[in-house]
């Protein structure tokens, strides 16, 4: 897919549709684009590589645009192999060639590649300018977001920001969907830990006068910067997008299933709020972490299994703790046939995060709902909506 930025600043990324998982982990049903840029002025310069499954293509790509020249600099963002790849080969290919990086880039790249940095390196701080000719890049470190070498460039001539993996998402770039619907999943998943440092990037961007971000994965921004930046405000400061309630559920025999989805139609017939629900055993886990965090609500259900959590919802909780969810409110459904023990293991979970308002009265299931149960789902119900 052609992607134009402008005269002299290139598009020269690829799209992967092959991949399954990204990081081996996340379904990727559409694919996914290792972005990677070509500024063309007095001194030639390549804004990162792309991954290793891409290599072919996009060496075909930035030879055409170089058209017999030869980069001066490559500028790296963020060394994961996603985007960094393709170091080694550059190195050996354009020998004149400089890399630019900070003093962790520099100390970590020995780690993924075996050559001689030796008067190769253009090492930079924050604040520091490399000048191009008509275009000057100034870098901004950004630790932790999501490694601790990641910095982002800012091109004042053309006011764009290369933004590594912020405001990425997952998709091809032929994928016409949503910017916010994929780049929410990737955010919390990947960058959301982190929402400390992504504020601190947010300040320094604040003082930018930014017309267009270039990201490492997903679409080159060019329209209502200010969606895009307001968006990863929110998410970086854990605050909940809708204000809505999530149902999460775990099941063995369908009886807790029908517990959740009693509890939906309750929930639909007392509030015009987004009510939505997950069977965690049939979705998946990144989907339903997008989702936690996205509502402002959410009421958890689960069966007691082998004298403890139903193996699907303790995965779910693992990852919203590694992720750290704060600042809902959430409600607790548990079920057990004898010896119940669910819902004082989600509590714990839940009692472990920061300002996670906890409704106090667990309900309890014996194997099926009763018409007790159903009068304490519409207590429950109450509870989570006040």
């Amino acid at each position: 897919m052609k992607i134009r930025i402008s005269d002299s600043i290139k598009y020269i990324g690829v799209d992967d549709k092959d991949i399954d998982l990204f990081e081996s982990q996340y379904p990727v049903p559409h694919g996914v684009s290792y972005n990677s840029y070509l500024i063309i002025d007095d001194k030639i310069t390549i804004m990162d590589t792309v991954d290793k499954r891409k290599t072919d293509e996009w060496l075909e790509i930035l030879e055409h645009e170089l058209d017999g020249k030869n980069p001066d600099y490559l500028v790296i963002s963020h060394l994961e192999p996603d985007h960094a790849a393709n170091i080694g080969v550059l190195t050996e290919k354009y020998p004149e060639m400089k890399l630019v990086g900070n003093v962790k880039t520099f100390n970590m790249l020995p780690q993924f590649f075996n050559f001689d940095l030796t008067g190769r390196t253009i090492s930079v701080k924050e604040g520091d300018t490399l000048d191009l000719g008509k275009h000057k890049l100034t870098f901004y470190m950004a630790p932790m977001v999501h490694w601790p070498e990641v910095m982002v460039s800012y091109e004042s001539t053309e006011k764009i920001l290369f933004s590594a993996d912020g405001f990425g998402k997952f998709g091809a770039l032929d994928y016409d969907d949503s910017w916010a619907c994929e780049a929410r999943r990737y955010y919390f998943n990947i960058v959301g830990k982190y929402g400390l440092q992504v504020q601190n990037l947010l300040k320094k961007a604040a003082a930018l006068e930014i017309q267009k971000i270039c990201p490492l994965h997903g679409p080159v921004l060019t329209d209502n910067i200010g969606y895009y930046i307001n968006l990863y405000d929110i998410w970086s400061k854990y605050e909940p997008e809708t204000d809505g309630v999530f149902i999460a559920f775990a099941s063995i025999h369908g009886n807790t299933a029908q517990a959740a989805h009693k509890l939906y139609e309750i929930l639909c017939s007392k509030t015009d709020k987004k009510v939505v629900i997950s069977d965690l055993s049939r979705s998946d886990v990144s989907e339903n972490v997008e989702s936690a965090f996205r509502y402002s609500k959410m009421v958890v259900l689960a069966p007691t299994y082998d004298g403890g959590l139903f193996p699907s919802m303790n995965d779910f909780l693992h990852h919203l703790a590694i992720k750290t969810y704060r600042n809902r409110k959430v409600a607790v459904v548990e079920n057990g046939s004898w010896g119940p023990m669910a819902g004082k293991i989600m509590k714990g979970y839940f009692e472990d995060m920061k300002n996670i308002e906890i409704v106090p009265d667990t309900v309890t299931i014996r194997s099926s709902i009763t018409k007790e149960n159903i009068a304490q789902l519409e207590k429950l119900a109450d509870e989570i909506l006040a």
